[in-house]
């Protein structure tokens, strides 16, 4: 509900026409009232879910301003102008009629506008500073999204590591020093820990992988939107777009059934109004056609609206829902947002399993953690890169201890566990593989959740065995990645640890968005028969390019190596009379011969089962241009 209360001299209207057939009964003559507060009203659409504790709400806020402009005498004036998602005519006179009544057995003085009618208004305002005050509420006194964010910051946790032999250690930060657990082969959860618990999520300083990514020509900046919105140009595109086939390719595999569903919702909507307030996510609103509108911030809403309608039997669970968003959206604060590692529009991988038992969610939530190993590792991380969060609840985790216990042991390393004793979300589990970058920040990638509520918000129903209809009592949330954009960040973040270490920086061989460099001798003589070594690579599905620039012949090695390419190749009259490619490895730092064709295959081999994509840019770097520099 929106109002704006005035603290008048006087006030004068006139009832003149009905602007709706449901107006009420009201008098065409003159009313005139002194010394009073007038309070424009506006009920709205999200009011009319609870109009009697909004009308509650409503007696508090007038009652309130009335005190501190120190009159007993209030005009409710119905103004629907003050908003854009106005309620209907029967809910709006609800909540008048009904703050009128408790407002006058208060003791106050009440004069309310007739509702539904165009009225002809003057009105005189005082001038101090309390004249004038709007104020925006809903029943609870807050907006969902706000009240979800401060359920979070209130919410107290307690921390532990599980050892992978099953031993729970209870860990504590004092003075940056952390307590309770053996560290010293564990550095880098040592580091994830601190970073959880402190929960100073604002970063002071620009991340490496900023720096090469710009310098790499993948990503920029985009000054023409919003911040937390990244430009992607076609080398970057390139590795965005390889990244979103892998996981999709994999989690259909794994038994996903894509769909694509659209990027915004009605914020009114039942189910979805009841979501936000459950999960303190900052969204973008959009108005249209007088209804206000959020831009998604996960595939839930799309895939749980489409489970409703569906026709599904216990035969069709764990019912497997998958989408890939390009994109989702949420509002992270401007001091949060950290190049790619924290954004306001991202790509996320987002696979939903229902369940219509608890034992079918475990031995699912299983499978799952599975598939998130397999595809991390096949980008082209290690598992020790990451470090495993565990959230659950008091009564989850003693009820369910070999699960979790099993859980860890299958990741393979001590997991830091963040216990609550009551349930604030939607989730009892939720585990994450956390990326510390080397600024120490972490970042959650892979992901899965056990949601005990969305089932019954939803609707979600199945014919279960005996025929009868009941409701899915589990559903799993679950990205087998992460975000794409978290994903490259990741990967630049260990390219720029690997140089911090001495190594050379580079990209998986599968990502590398020029795979071969071959660079002639010399155009006049070389170029032809480069040209065609290059050609022969690119049909077989390895992405080659040729410098084919008039520099000298270190300065375009130098600025291959300075590209990360994994394989450069020189082309002189020995190669092209031997067929044998003399090769720069990147990755050994060594030189060794390939036949064209033995090259192919090295890198055919080390990319297998991966998707591929041809050359973003020209084959020729001088036809090339630069967006970057």
């Amino acid at each position: 509900m929106r109002i704006l209360a005035l603290h008048a001299d006087r006030i004068s209207f006139t009832a003149k026409s009905k602007a709706i057939k449901d107006a009420e009964d009201a008098s065409p003559a003159a009313e005139e009232v002194n010394e009073c507060l007038v309070v424009f009203s506006s009920v709205e659409q999200r009011d009319e879910r609870q109009p009697d504790a909004v009308a509650a709400r409503y007696v508090q806020e007038v009652a309130d301003i009335a005190s501190q402009v120190s009159t007993r005498k209030i005009v409710l004036y119905p103004y629907v102008h003050l908003s854009s998602t106005p309620s209907s005519p029967r809910t709006a006179l609800q909540v008048f009629a009904a703050a009128e009544k408790e407002l006058k057995g208060q003791g106050y003085t009440v004069i309310r506008a007739p509702f539904g009618w165009y009225k002809e208004f003057t009105i005189s305002c005082k001038g101090h500073p309390l004249a004038e005050l709007s104020r925006e509420f809903s029943a609870e006194g807050e907006q969902p999204e706000q009240a979800a964010i401060a359920a979070e910051k209130k919410l107290e946790s307690h921390w532990f590591v599980l050892d992978t032999h099953g031993k729970l250690h209870e860990v504590t930060l004092q003075d940056n020093s952390l307590q309770g657990f053996s560290f010293a082969q564990h550095r880098n959860l040592e580091l994830f820990a601190k970073y959880e618990m402190a929960k100073v999520r604002v970063g002071k300083q620009e991340p490496p992988h900023v720096s090469l990514m710009k310098k790499l020509e993948l990503i920029g900046y985009e000054p023409g939107s919003d911040s937390g919105h990244f430009r992607f140009y076609p080398k970057g595109r390139l590795i965005k777009k390889l990244l979103e086939d892998y996981v999709t390719d994999m989690t259909i595999a794994y038994g996903g059934l894509e769909v694509e569903t659209p990027i915004m919702y009605d914020m009114q909507h039942p189910s979805l109004a009841k979501y936000l307030a459950k999960f303190p996510a900052r969204q973008y609103v959009i108005e249209s056609d007088k209804r206000k509108f959020f831009l998604r911030f996960s595939a839930c809403f799309g895939q749980f609206l489409i489970a409703h309608d569906a026709q599904v039997s216990y035969k069709n669970l764990p019912l497997r829902l998958y989408e890939l968003t390009r994109y989702s959206f949420r509002r992270e604060q401007s001091g949060e947002l950290s190049g790619i590692r924290r954004l306001r529009a991202f790509t996320m991988p987002d696979v939903h399993a229902l369940c219509g038992s608890l034992p079918q969610a475990m031995e699912e939530y299983k499978r799952r953690l599975h598939l998130c190993m397999e595809v991390i590792t096949g980008i082209g991380f290690s598992l020790d890169d990451f470090e495993m969060a565990l959230r659950v609840t008091a009564d989850f985790y003693k009820e369910h201890k070999d699960f979790i216990k099993e859980i860890v042991q299958l990741f393979g390393k001590p997991c830091l566990i963040e216990m609550w004793e009551q349930r604030a979300f939607y989730f009892v589990l939720k585990y994450e593989f956390n990326f510390v970058d080397n600024l120490q920040k972490a970042a959650a990638l892979s992901t899965d959740q056990i949601d005990v509520e969305n089932g019954e918000r939803y609707g979600l129903t199945f014919a279960d065995r005996d025929n009868t209809k009941k409701t899915i009592p589990y559903i799993l949330h679950c990205s087998p990645s992460g975000a794409i954009e978290r994903v490259f960040y990741a990967l630049l973040e260990k390219a720029y640890r690997e140089q911090q270490a001495g190594k050379k920086p580079s990209l998986p061989l599968w990502l590398a968005p020029t795979q071969v460099r071959i660079i002639p001798v010399s155009n006049e003589k070389h170029l032809q028969g480069a040209e065609a070594v290059c050609r022969e690579m690119l049909s077989r599905q390895v992405r080659a390019d040729i410098d084919d620039h008039e520099d000298t012949l270190g300065k375009r090695i130098k600025r291959a190596e300075e590209e990360w390419v994994p394989y450069i190749v020189v082309v002189g009259d020995k190669e092209l009379q031997s067929r044998q490619l003399m090769t720069r490895i990147r990755e050994s730092g060594l030189q060794q011969q390939y036949s064209s064709e033995g090259l192919v295959q090295e890198i055919r081999e080390k990319a297998a089962g991966r998707p591929w994509k041809p050359l973003a840019l020209p084959m020729f770097l001088s036809q090339r241009a630069l967006f970057t520099g």
